[in-house]
């Protein structure tokens, strides 16, 4: 349960960020005067490739959002004496290498970082260090440790909670039941229809409320779906889910979603650039699915975040053994899902944050390896050139 003392501490961390960053110069965005097209026609898979590109890196202009403010220092990602050089894989007897990756997926960044330091980094599509990339369902992961983080705080009392604890207003609703650990693994037993190219989905009336900006209009959505089947019986993959998950951080907390990010990792970790993150509604609450804007490095240092389990700079964010157990497979109504706390896990240890349109922050513990990649694919999903799970697998693979 939230502390009492967390508006004291949350206000003098918010002083300190002020007095920091006064009289910091503010560069202006490269990209802030590019032509973009609408939140409408991003999902529907209906930009021309240049508007598409244009959009991607100034989603911050489709919705109000709030700032995830950097702290005073930012920390150094050592560059590689010895840079990635002739990697390629076999698929079907076809050899690929990494600039059939990048042209075939229609990459716009790619970070590899082994054992602390860059061995290749690679802008593409008019994009550079200083552009800023959405994240589409990678900011799912992001949310999901924010539970990680509340719960380490003592805010969340419990992974098996009832979520009604910390949000009455669903007391009633299909989500009456519904504990945290239901919420992370998406197996609320909640009816959803994800659909992304189907006007009638769940899934774009979610962005329909969005789009009206009426504050609480998501969750009222949310609190109308009906039930499919008891707590933890079902996975279903839903973004709508990830709106509850933000709203928990902040009822828990008591304090906006973005500036609890700021507080437990963009600033301890030394990201170099502020991040925004789109909201329902103007000063209301973050979208937890999607809308978080940041550099490509930025993304990276949240995967070595993660590779650190959690700590940094010796500081405990996350509980002990919280990333393992985010980034296992899960067993929900007797079947083994490939899901764990909103990341998804992939070959040996591996695991990835996912977003469409082929975003990634890919993490493999046994080999010291983290890759960040923005793509601007055609379409919201089937539309890679090639397998991004054979690539990394072949990643991996290639350090033995």
């Amino acid at each position: 349960m939230k502390s009492t003392s967390v508006q004291t501490v949350y206000a003098f961390f918010i002083m300190l960020h002020l007095v920091s960053t006064a009289g910091a110069a503010e560069q202006p965005y490269q990209h802030a005067d590019e032509q973009i097209g609408t939140v409408r026609q991003v999902y529907d898979g209906k930009l021309y490739p240049d508007i598409q590109v244009n959009t991607f890196r100034n989603i911050d202009r489709l919705f109000p959002t709030r700032t995830v403010a950097r702290g005073d220092s930012v920390s150094a990602i050592p560059v590689s004496d010895q840079p990635l050089q002739d990697f390629s894989y076999v698929v079907d007897g076809q050899t690929y290498d990494l600039y059939d990756v990048l042209a075939m997926n229609r990459v716009s960044g790619m970070l590899i970082i082994k054992d602390g330091e860059i061995l290749f980094e690679k802008y593409l599509l008019g994009n550079d260090e200083h552009t800023r990339w959405m994240s589409m369902s990678v900011v799912k992961s992001i949310t999901a440790t924010l539970i990680g983080a509340a719960i380490h705080d003592g805010f969340i009392s419990d992974i098996d909670d009832p979520i009604v604890d910390y949000l009455p207003r669903f007391e009633g609703t299909a989500y009456d039941g519904v504990t945290v650990r239901n919420l992370l693994q998406m197996s609320s037993g909640v009816d959803w229809n994800e659909t992304y190219t189907d006007p009638t989905s769940d899934r774009r009336r979610m962005l329909e409320a969005q789009i009206s900006q009426q504050p609480g209009a998501v969750l009222d959505l949310m609190a109308s779906l009906p039930r499919a089947g008891e707590p933890g019986t079902i996975w279903n993959y839903s973004t709508g889910e990830t709106q509850l998950a933000g709203a928990l951080v902040q009822a828990a907390t008591g304090m906006p979603v973005a500036d609890y990010l700021s507080q437990k990792i963009w600033a301890k970790a030394g990201m170099e650039a502020d991040a925004n993150w789109w909201l329902q509604s103007e000063d209301g609450l973050e979208v937890g699915g999607s809308g978080l804007s940041a550099t490509l490095r930025d993304y990276a240092r949240f995967g070595l975040f993660l590779l650190n389990d959690g700590v940094i700079n010796g500081e405990r964010v996350l509980p002990e053994g919280w990333v393992e157990a985010a980034s296992t497979r899960k067993v929900v109504g007797g079947e083994t899902v490939p899901y764990g706390y909103m990341l998804w896990p992939l070959h040996g240890r591996s695991y990835a944050a996912e977003g469409i349109f082929g975003q990634y922050v890919f993490v493999d513990p046994d080999k010291d390896l983290v890759v960040a990649i923005w793509s601007a694919q055609p379409k919201p999903l089937n539309r890679a050139g090639l397998n991004e799970y054979v690539f990394l697998r072949a990643l991996s693979d290639y350090f033995e």
